[in-house]
């Protein structure tokens, strides 16, 4: 066992630098302990995991905003371990060795994410069931279909705005807007989304400068929600937690619907990023979705394996002295759930490449009585949405090369800062209907979509014939598409991109037809 924290942090390093400071371009920091924030982290922070595996194992120590020293769990098994024993490590950010000693300030860059509320996720025991229970009680009220409904009409409301122009950044226009407009509507604020809700959401994880007043607006309009809710009740969640048996004052119901919201928003704004994403640049997860191989949901599951929405959640804090994969932890120590390398974990997933559909073993949603109990309300929105958005644009292709696609990290999460994307221009739908891809059947299609390809005969055979196209088809790029029969000049240059639709078999278009009742189309 060894501990590598030899120096008492804010003794030498003062007050925190602002964000944009060059320190913070240094990747090693007192101690010569690696940062967990700046650009190197936010560069590379696949390549920081493995370089603090080599250094420490499983748990490796490593610093936090102005070099606050903290643990960073690496191993899969190890954050099973301390997810699930609070009694060791608990969800109290007041047991802080760092807050109790004056190292963090209150103005913390981290601060809207460790500062302790009177939330379950703070909570342990028998407090942290009674408001857990107040949130699972008023999750479960939630009409499932209703909601997919909403995520349906949103999406084609989202695409409307854009699929006439024929290029779209899928971030800012789609992925970034459609779980603002969701959560919104279940929490029963639609009047409150806005840009200025998206964007303050964004910026309280970041660890920015303006954090702190992002923060800010949101409670604010969280507040108002909840004394309305007292006078004038709904059905809604907040109202539902209002008036829950559980007794919940307004500042607890605020700062429940304020973790619910921010939480839902970003995980599932990454987690439909990194989806499209996926389709866009990896071949092989393409031709496996739009060829019937795999559904949105299981890719929606494979990208929470590669690509999670959080990468980690600060935190936890030892309850006493102890020991975890090999390290001695005091008493206060600060840790961190490593969801992005638990996940790469070489002893439970030794080779990257391979399918991980069906398996939900992964930490994407933490674990032990913490973890996301809103998890299937984030995977319907990915599901409906991308699916509602590839098939009204079945010909989605990446408008720059993959190399030139950036991120923006912090210690919590990695998203996009952009994905633009091409297709053929369209004119817009009502946003009650079921998505189409604008052909004569109004009646929702299976899409496809595909990289083109290279055609490679078959072993022996040096010059086949070529396959008749069907009526209508054009050849191009290896795959056979439709032209529209409406096409106008400007839709005829990309006509040749729009992919052929497949008939699937009639037992798959029975469970098709028994997913599309489910989800609400």
């Amino acid at each position: 066992m060894t501990t590598p924290f030899h120096y008492e942090p804010g003794a030498a390093t003062g007050p925190v630098p602002p964000p944009e400071c060059p320190a913070h371009g240094l990747g090693i920091g007192p101690g010569g302990l690696r940062r967990f924030y700046g650009p190197e982290a936010e560069r590379d922070p696949a390549g920081l995991y493995d370089k603090l595996r080599a250094e420490h194992g499983t748990v490796a120590p490593i610093l936090l905003h102005g070099d606050v020293p903290a643990w960073l769990v690496l191993g899969h098994s190890e954050n099973l371990h301390m997810t699930r024993t609070p009694s060791q490590f608990s969800r109290d950010s007041r047991r802080w060795r760092a807050l109790q000693d004056g190292s963090v300030a209150p103005d913390h860059p981290l601060a809207p994410i460790f500062t302790w509320q009177p939330v379950c996720v703070f909570a342990d025991g028998d407090t942290h069931e009674r408001l857990r229970g107040a949130v699972t009680d008023s999750m479960a009220r939630i009409d499932h279909r209703g909601v997919r409904r909403h995520i349906n009409r949103f999406s084609n409301r989202l695409v409307n705005d854009f699929c006439q122009e024929g290029r779209v950044d899928l971030v800012s226009q789609f992925a970034e807007q459609l779980p603002m407009m969701v959560m919104c509507a279940i929490l029963g604020m639609p009047e409150e989304y806005n840009d200025r809700m998206v964007q303050a959401a964004r910026d309280m994880t970041r660890g920015t400068a303006t954090a702190v007043a992002s923060n800010a607006y949101v409670v604010a309009a969280l507040s108002r929600l909840v004394q309305r809710r007292r006078t004038e009740p709904a059905s809604d969640f907040a109202t539902w937690l209002v008036e829950h048996p559980a007794g919940m004052t307004d500042t607890e119901v605020t700062e429940h619907l304020r973790l619910i919201l921010i939480a839902a928003y970003e995980a599932t704004a990454n987690l439909i990023a990194n989806v499209l994403r996926m389709v866009l640049t990896d071949p092989r997860f393409r031709a496996r979705l739009s060829g019937g191989h795999m559904t949105v949901p299981e890719a929606v599951e494979q990208t929470l394996w590669d690509e999670p929405p959080f990468t980690a959640v600060f935190g936890r804090w030892a309850v006493g002295d102890t020991e975890l994969g090999g390290q001695r932890i005091r008493e206060g120590d600060a840790l961190i759930v490593g969801i992005a390398p638990a996940n790469t974990d070489p002893v439970v997933r030794p080779d990257l490449t391979a399918n991980m559909e069906g398996n939900r073993a992964h930490l994407a949603f933490s674990g032990g009585p913490h973890e996301c109990p809103g998890q299937d309300i984030g995977r319907a929105i990915a599901d409906v949405g991308v699916d509602a958005l590839l098939m009204r644009l079945p010909d989605l292709e990446l408008a720059v090369d993959e190399s030139e696609l950036k991120w923006i990290g912090n210690i919590m999460s990695r998203h996009l800062v952009e994905l633009p994307a091409d297709f053929a221009a369209r004119p817009p739908q009502d946003d009650d209907e079921p998505p189409s891809t604008g052909r004569r059947n109004p009646a929702r299609e299976d899409w496809e979509v595909q990289s083109p390809v290279p055609h490679t005969p078959p072993m022996g055979v040096r010059n086949p014939a070529p396959s008749p196209a069907p009526a209508g088809a054009v050849q191009g790029g290896g795959v056979q598409t439709e032209t529209a029969p409406d096409s106008t000049a400007a839709g005829q240059s990309a006509a040749g991109r729009i992919p052929r639709q497949r008939r699937p078999a009639a037992p798959t278009r029975l469970w098709r037809a028994v997913t599309r009742w489910w989800s609400g189309y």
